[in-house]
Order: C-alpha cells, then sequence, then structure tokens
C-alpha cells in the first residue's frame, strides 16, 4: 500500500507531465499566494486568470476531490467552491494543508521534469 506521500508524488508526476515553464512557475508561487490571500480566493483568482493558472489550480482540485471525496465531489470550479463555503472549519483547514502538501510535490516534480526535458 502506498504512503500518503507516495500518492501525493504520483499524482504531481501525473499531472505535470503537460507543464511547460508557465505552469512550473505558478506551482512554485501558488503556496506564497495561498498563505497570503486563502484557498478560496487563490482558487477564483485562477479560474478567473484561464490558461496556465487554471491548469493549475484543475489539477490541485483533482487532488483535493480524490483526497477529500465525501466534500470534493467533482473537480468542477463552482461545486469545488461550493464544498469549501460550506465546510467545517477544521475540514477547511485540512483541505488547506493537503493543498499546500501537494503544491509541494508539483514545485518539486514540475521543475524536474522542465530540467529533464532540456537535458538537465
Amino acid at each position: 500500500m502506498k504512503s500518503i506521500e507516495q500518492k501525493r508524488a504520483a499524482h504531481a508526476w501525473e499531472k505535470c507531465q503537460k507543464y511547460g515553464e508557465k505552469e512550473a512557475n505558478i506551482a512554485k508561487g501558488l503556496p506564497a499566494l495561498i498563505m497570503n490571500s486563502g484557498l478560496m480566493q487563490v482558487l477564483a483568482f485562477c479560474h478567473q486568470k484561464g490558461g496556465e493558472h487554471k491548469t493549475v489550480a484543475e489539477d490541485l482540485q483533482d487532488w483535493l476531490r480524490q483526497s477529500f471525496p465525501l466534500i470534493m465531489k467533482t473537480n468542477n470550479f463552482e461545486s469545488c467552491m461550493e464544498a469549501l463555503f460550506h465546510a467545517e472549519p477544521a475540514t477547511f483547514q485540512a483541505i488547506s494543508a493537503e493543498a499546500f502538501a501537494w503544491l509541494r510535490w508539483m514545485r518539486q516534480m514540475a521543475s524536474a521534469r522542465l530540467k529533464a526535458a532540456k537535458g538537465g
């Protein structure tokens, strides 16, 4: 059986296959944005911004849905936000903590993949 760290790493590894430099840089910056503004505001910002921001946010939402299937029922932006609005404070904190944990892996995996693709 895989550990939660292995599951996070595998998910990030799979998702970052499609990432370019922009997505990798967005993934690097999201933890600081979440620390400053909060998870829901950052997800809304990424959704509104579209493009690469939306791609990274959707990958994060996919992981959160897998991690909290009873709360996050779909990858749909609206239902994700609704679930976060109605989550109990302790659950919301757990979801935010999980977002940070996944993003730690995504930052590393995306950078490693880009470096390998460049021959490094």
